[in-house]
């Protein structure tokens, strides 16, 4: 039997400034029938090529140097314009990271995935009833409903199911997923990962995952390449391969990820030094060599070939002493420690944020109160349109709260829109957002970035500035040559760290993390994770920290607040809220949460979408969608934020003492 996709010692170059810039370098690997098979890597190491290359979809300048890839037995290499077409059309389909991108904005969701069929030969009338079908194989309830709608009208996560069933339409017989899952919510990636499972094993779709998170790697394939600097270092199957990898660059992949248990104030993420070969540069020996703590002379010499290690590969001229592989840092820190008797540096009391429209009234922050400690990060966690980032915003002064809320900075109560507020209190809260290519200015260097902020936040100039300003890049792990250059010419973690720079140029009483690591590489993650811990310690600066890989809280904060349709659902402890016992919500998050450990917890199901917040269900608004709902009383009556014990509130009608039982935690 043929397989699905053979990749053979294939090369691929793009052309830049008048000569060939390799990308990839002799890729070899096979995806078998009904097989999924992973690429992971840091970005740059040639993943998505391999994907464009599979389906000839690649830019005018890269072209094919040697080797060949063959799909269902045909070289794709050696096929015409109509027999590309068909291969296409029948053979193979892509999904892509961004579905907003992939689907017509201009169109409703029915007409472009009805447009499939009718290709296909279908009538108008039959496509569309073909097209509500395999919309309802996706999980979505009410499929006459969404093919009515236009992209933007539906949640990242609906979008991503939309693009799903349109790759699936016309039953392919390889799915290439080009990080599917990047950007959605831990609910949502569950749901969509365990619907690619659900429909490889309906149409025996055989699958090409590329992908940056290991652990989604890990759950969802058979067997997985590793690819460096356009070439395979690694290959086996998922567990072998994840349990006891044999190549360097794996091992320190690995031990980018923050683990259970591990946490700012006992342990650094270990993080892999230096960079990327750059695109075409020329390689004579192992490409890992000059981010290889083993590496020696030998290594800088010989190209390791790709050893066969009995149905796993390694391409490593030490690759039996891999796992012995040095820390690059060090890992144990010990932390100084908030005065549990300190005034909190912001108490925010009853904060409640209404948008309206017309007769419309929407509640997007309901009655929150907390307060945040000198040094302390507070993680907010849950799904999109829990009114995390609104929350964020009212902090930050960019949004109008309702009457009555307060929120005091250092026991002083603070303006509520921006432009009422003094120098120092608009120094005090700053933002790093998710994006740095959004938040930077691309015609500016760095030096002017940060100078910038410098001048006008912190009032510097002159020598004084200029000290200041290199004192402020070496914080951040950046040198000096940086300062002249553009952020385009620099990568995402390196973009990254110049706008924490800037975050930190007027000395911030606390800054709001919004996504500042969901788009990057492990490697990269780790070392700004590192980063923003050791400025902390540092400068015993506050952080709300935003984001939706729970690892990543855990590892950052002290403490957490789940917010539900703009509600606190839980709040407490970093250890107590993931260790339990947790609210409902709680647990069907953590639940969702994809592991490379073996000990992956019961997925827990929540039915359907978050209800909009312009009409909340009644009583408990968790009641619709909770696994553990009581009867009438959740419906009916709206349970209080209760201290159900020492630092460690919920909002729920399940005592605590229930709660502990249901979900088998110790209290």
């Amino acid at each position: 039997m043929t397989d699905a996709l053979a990749v053979e010692r294939l090369s691929v170059a793009y052309r830049v400034g008048g000569r060939d810039r390799a990308v990839l370098r002799d890729v070899s690997f096979r995806v078998g029938r009904g097989e999924a098979y992973g690429l992971v890597g840091e970005s740059g190491c040639g993943k998505s090529t391999v994907a464009l290359t599979a389906v000839r979809y690649l830019p005018r300048a890269g072209r094919i140097t040697a080797g060949r890839v063959t799909m269902d037995g045909e070289d794709v290499t050696a096929l015409d314009r109509d027999q590309l077409l068909h291969l296409r059309a029948h053979t193979v389909s892509m999904v892509y990271q961004d579905p907003g991108k992939a689907l017509n904005p201009t169109l409703r969701i029915g007409k472009q995935v009805a447009e499939i069929f009718m290709l296909a030969g279908a009538s108008q009338t039959q496509a569309q009833e073909r097209a509500a079908e395999i919309l309802r194989r996706v999980r979505i309830s009410d499929p006459k409903r969404v093919m009515e709608r236009y992209a933007h009208q539906l949640s990242g996560g609906m979008q991503q199911r939309v693009a799903i069933a349109m790759a699936l339409a016309k039953d392919p017989a390889l799915l290439i997923l080009d990080e599917p899952t990047t950007g959605l919510d831990a609910t949502v990636e569950a749901e969509v990962l365990d619907l690619i499972v659900q429909l490889r094993r309906e149409f025996g779709t055989s699958i090409l995952f590329i992908s940056h998170n290991l652990a989604v790697v890990a759950k969802m394939c058979d067997r997985v390449g590793v690819l460096y600097a356009g070439m395979l270092v690694e290959e086996g199957p998922t567990a072998e391969l994840f349990n006891m990898p044999r190549h360097p660059y794996t091992v320190a992949l690995l031990r980018c990820l923050p683990r259970a248990g591990e946490r700012k104030d006992h342990n650094r993420l270990d993080t892999i030094p230096g960079t990327l070969p750059a695109p075409g540069a020329k390689i004579t020996g192992c490409p890992f060599t000059d981010r290889c703590a083993l590496a020696d002379d030998r290594c800088r010499r010989e190209l390791p070939p790709l050893i066969d290690l009995g149905g796993r590969f390694a391409r490593c001229h030490y690759h039996e002493r891999a796992a012995s592989l040095p820390r690059q840092t060090p890992a144990e820190v010990r932390l100084p420690t908030a005065h549990p008797d300190a005034a909190p540096v912001l108490e925010i009391n009853r904060l409640n944020k209404t948008f309206r429209s017309g007769d419309h009234a929407l509640r997007a922050v309901a009655d929150v109160s907390l307060a945040i400690g000198a040094g302390e990060t507070l993680g907010l966690v849950g799904e999109s349109g829990s009114g995390k980032t609104t929350f964020a915003r009212l902090l930050l002064g960019l949004l109008p709260p309702d009457q009555g809320g307060v929120v005091r900075l250092d026991a002083k109560p603070l303006p509520p829109l921006l432009e009422a507020r003094t120098e120092d209190q608009v120094k005090a809260l700053q933002i790093v957002f998710q994006n740095p290519d959004s938040a930077l200015n691309r015609a500016h260097s760095v030096r002017r970035i940060i100078g910038r902020a410098l001048s006008r936040l912190g009032g510097l100039s002159g020598d004084a500035l200029r000290t200041r300003l290199l004192d402020l890049i070496q914080s951040v792990r950046l040198s000096e040559r940086h300062l002249t250059v553009k952020p385009r010419q620099l990568s995402g973690g390196l973009k990254q760290r110049v706008a924490i720079a800037r975050a930190f140029a007027g000395e911030p009483r606390l800054v709001v993390c919004d996504e500042p690591t969901s788009a990057l590489d492990v490697s990269v993650q780790a070392a700004i994770l590192n980063l923003l811990a050791d400025l902390q310690a540092e400068r015993q600066v506050s952080y709300i920290f935003i984001s939706h890989d729970l690892g990543v809280v855990r590892y950052l904060s002290d403490k957490i607040a789940v917010l539900y349709l703009g509600r606190i659902m839980e709040l407490g402890s970093s250890e107590r809220v993931f260790d339990g016992p947790h609210h409902p919500y709680t647990e069907a998050l953590l639940s969702a949460v994809p592991r490379l450990e073996a000990d992956q917890p019961s997925r827990i199901r929540l039915v359907g979408e978050i209800p909009s917040a312009s009409n909340p269900p009644s009583g408990c608004v968790f009641h619709t969608r909770c696994p553990r709902k009581l009867g009438a009383i959740c419906e009916e009556k709206e349970p209080p934020f209760v201290e159900e014990e020492a630092g460690h509130s919920l909002r729920c009608h399940i005592p605590l003492a229930e709660l502990v039982k249901l979900q088998g935690k110790p209290l």
